[in-house]
């Protein structure tokens, strides 16, 4: 079965930087586009960033252009998102997505917190 486990979240101070990881199982990954969404408390899951199938081209949410960075490394099931220049309004849970055959599939999250 699909399988996409996150780490990499924590708390950091106000212009700090974290990298997420998402590894996944049970598809296959090189053949799919992967995303990272956010949800902080109250509000809406949103769009972060996705990256092709091949990782040849990304996209980004307005609110992190020039802050995060995805990638990711076919030979290891993996995704990443590299945050720099990390803001208290970057706080939320982040989560690793796959969209196969018209499905969501999630990560269980992983927590971020920016904060003095």
């Amino acid at each position: 079965q699909v399988q996409l486990v996150e780490s990499g979240g924590g708390l950091v101070q106000p212009g700090g930087s974290l990298r997420l990881s998402c590894v996944a199982s049970g598809f296959t990954f090189g053949s799919y586009v992967m995303a990272w969404y956010r949800q902080a408390p109250g509000k809406e899951r949103e769009l972060v960033a996705t990256i092709t199938s091949d990782g040849g081209s990304t996209n980004y949410a307005d609110s992190v252009k020039g802050r995060f960075t995805i990638s990711r490394d076919n030979a290891k099931n993996s995704v990443y998102l590299q945050m720099n220049s990390l803001k208290p309004e970057d706080t939320a849970v982040y989560y690793c997505n796959a969209r196969i055959w018209g499905m969501n599939y999630w990560g269980q999250g992983t927590q971020v917190t920016v904060s003095s």
